[in-house]
């Protein structure tokens, strides 16, 4: 990890140093201010991944520090001052820890593992919120298929139909190939309720409205699709259908 040391004295500042070097393997750089402004002129520059902050300093106190990033906070501060008193006022600032002077080692090395393990949180939900949103983008032109050896992520360009079994769902894929999938359809239903080209033209059929090659009035409606399955549609749908059709392709 990097550090900085922000300290008015430049004995405590030394002393400290020695302290991290000797006794805090996880601390490889470290770098010193002798007071606030310059200290985050450098942590703006070397973006540090902890900051030991002095408070009682004689131009600024450490406690400012949140007027010089009022919005986010990406390193993470352990306080290190002789005045006790500052504790309450250190962690509503959300401080790792608060450590007084003289530095006591187990201390010290207690408040840099605790700095540690959240900067391990922190990266953790960092990377858990990215594959959020790339799953997100990969809803937007996929579908999660879960079938017995895992899941299946299929284009919506690949799927022709959904057909109910039942609890169960036959999804019928462009290449020929059908799978058998343990959801009902109504969870597909609702799953692309916002894709205009998905259609729930009967009770147990979500077409792809891409592969419709015509609409059959003869000996019941249907649908015949480019694989030259017929779908059934019930009436109560095919007023919807067509209109859908004018909406999308006309």
């Amino acid at each position: 990890m990097k550090a900085i040391i922000i300290d008015d004295e430049k004995r405590a500042r030394h002393l400290l140093s020695n302290l991290l070097t000797e006794h805090c393997a996880s601390i490889t750089s470290i770098e010193e201010a002798q007071d606030l402004a310059s200290g985050v002129d450098l942590i703006k520059t070397s973006k540090p991944d902890v900051v030991f902050l002095d408070i009682e300093m004689p131009n600024q106190s450490g406690l400012d520090i949140l007027e010089y990033f009022p919005n986010h906070i990406d390193f993470k501060i352990i306080f290190v001052t002789a005045y006790n008193q500052y504790a309450i006022e250190a962690f509503k600032l959300s401080a790792i820890d608060y450590l007084l002077k003289p530095v006591d080692t187990t201390e010290l090395k207690e408040a840099v593992t605790k700095a540690e393990e959240a900067i391990r949180a922190n990266n953790l939900n960092d990377q858990l919120n990215k594959l959020r949103d790339s799953l997100k983008q990969l809803s937007m032109d996929k579908i999660a298929l879960e079938i017995p050896k895992g899941i299946m992520f299929a284009s919506h360009n690949d799927i022709v139909y959904f057909e109910a079994d039942g609890m169960y769902t036959n999804v019928q894929l462009i290449d020929g190939k059908q799978k058998t999938i343990c959801k009902p359809l109504k969870h597909f239903v609702e799953q692309l309720e916002h894709n205009a080209m998905f259609f729930k033209c009967h009770r147990s059929y979500l077409i792809n409205l891409k592969y419709v090659d015509e609409l059959v009035k003869d000996d019941g409606d249907y649908l015949l699709m480019n694989n030259q399955k017929r779908i059934p549609i019930s009436k109560s749908k095919r007023d919807q259908f067509l209109e859908v059709i004018k909406e999308t392709f006309m």
